[in-house]
């Protein structure tokens, strides 16, 4: 867990990066119940205009919550975060995947009425070069000093 007591304006959060391969795509189709073909299938994929086999939005979504819950060191201290799906994530079908890299960084620190911290986190997803989130924005209770 990081020390977050001096937390300011302009943090920037540590990265992550993840890679995202087909058996991934299996696993989280199976536990959302998730199982359209755009995330397993080439030829449907591309037959609706995408590139290729697409990672689901909301794994996407869920990985870049990661530079945030591993930063704060407690999930629980999330009190809100939401994105907007810009650009899909490619994933290609070999041993590999897609890398995709997330970072943070603190926007704006507010204090509520019973004293406590609330950090603003901007999130930023990025895969082949461009962005995949826009307005990915995560609100964090911080520890009392």
């Amino acid at each position: 867990m990081t020390d977050l007591s001096g937390v300011a304006v302009g943090d920037e959060l540590p990265p992550v990066s993840v890679r995202v391969t087909r058996a991934d795509l299996v696993r989280y189709a199976g536990a959302s119940g998730d199982f359209n073909p755009i995330h397993w299938s080439d030829r449907v994929a591309t037959g609706v205009g995408l590139p290729g086999v697409i990672a689901h939005g909301m794994l996407t979504m869920a990985l870049a919550g990661r530079v945030v819950t591993e930063w704060v060191g407690d999930p629980g201290a999330v009190c809100s975060y939401g994105v907007r799906f810009t650009r899909p994530v490619v994933v290609p079908d070999d041993d590999e995947g897609a890398l995709v890299e997330f970072s943070g960084k603190v926007s704006e620190l507010t204090e509520t009425d019973d004293g406590s911290r609330v950090a603003r986190i901007a999130v930023t997803a990025r895969f082949d070069g461009k962005t995949v989130l826009s307005r990915a924005v995560a609100e964090v209770r911080l520890p009392k000093e």
